[in-house]
């Protein structure tokens, strides 16, 4: 499943995390649809409401290869690919191999060697492990008081994510077993700290535009990496974000549009 604006502007395909759904975009997407054809796939990341196939590979791998295939399916070429906590930008390039990017935006993601990020990340995958520790994650984030914790969505945001916004995110994976089997699937099998460090380094031969934009008070992500990318890439530039930790499309979504808008208007035709 995925959202398109349509017409025939340039293309900006957002990304969005475990445990949040295309919806974390829609500030930004209002603020960009006026100009931009805006594409947002729902990941298989534990808030999609259509289950994959029974013998769906969702390894992170797997899925950066899905993203490069909907590329191709959806014939669509010189995208600007936006992502945010998950580092699937620019994963897309490599290993997913795709040909179609022409611009990446990272937005206060995973990078390098920074997976699963921070002790929530951690948590998570831990509970993934155990026999019915999704389910018991679903039903424990309920509760306002524990998903503002630090150790669960407390670290993610400054202004807190909306009750009913996150309450969106967690119903499929509180009511839908083959939801909480296909974010079984990704969080079990995380890739080697070398295999990730790897990646990063066939990233280096991207030549095209690079956003990098960071939450300040981030706690998931490190403010190094930030940094690093820039260093990383042929053509990038840093921007950051006061008052704001992971999830900027929730705590700042008017700066960063602002700042996607001004990104484009430079590198698209």
């Amino acid at each position: 499943m995925y959202s398109d604006t349509g017409g025939d502007g340039p293309v900006v395909v957002l990304l969005h995390g475990v445990l949040t759904s295309g919806s974390l975009w829609d500030g930004v997407v209002d603020g960009l649809a006026d100009r931009y054809r805006c594409i947002v796939p729902e990941l298989p990341f534990g808030a999609h409401r259509t289950p994959m196939p029974d013998d769906a590979a969702l390894d992170l791998a797997s899925i950066v290869k899905m993203i490069a295939a909907f590329l191709v399916e959806l014939d669509v070429g010189d995208v600007t690919l936006v992502s945010n906590d998950w580092g699937g930008a620019q994963l897309v390039i490599s290993p997913g191999g795709s040909d179609r990017v022409a611009n990446l935006v990272l937005v206060s993601c995973e990078a390098f060697d920074n997976y699963p990020p921070g002790l929530p990340g951690r948590l998570l995958c831990l509970n993934a492990a155990l026999p019915g520790g999704t389910f018991l994650t679903a039903q424990l984030l309920r509760p306002r008081w524990i998903r503002h914790l630090p150790v669960t969505f407390g670290a993610m945001s400054t202004k807190r994510v909306p009750d009913e916004v996150f309450l969106d995110w967690l119903g499929p994976l509180r009511h839908d077993r083959r939801v909480r089997r296909d974010l079984d699937k990704y969080l079990r099998r995380v890739p080697r700290r070398a295999q990730l460090l790897e990646w990063a380094q066939e990233q280096r031969s991207f030549g095209g535009a690079v956003l990098v934009v960071w939450g300040r008070d981030d706690r998931l992500m490190p403010a190094a990496h930030a940094q690093r990318l820039v260093e990383h890439f042929e053509n990038a530039q840093l921007v950051w974000i006061d008052d704001s930790r992971t999830l900027v499309p929730i705590d700042q979504p008017e700066v960063l549009t602002e700042h996607l808008r001004s990104f484009l208007a430079a590198n698209t035709g």
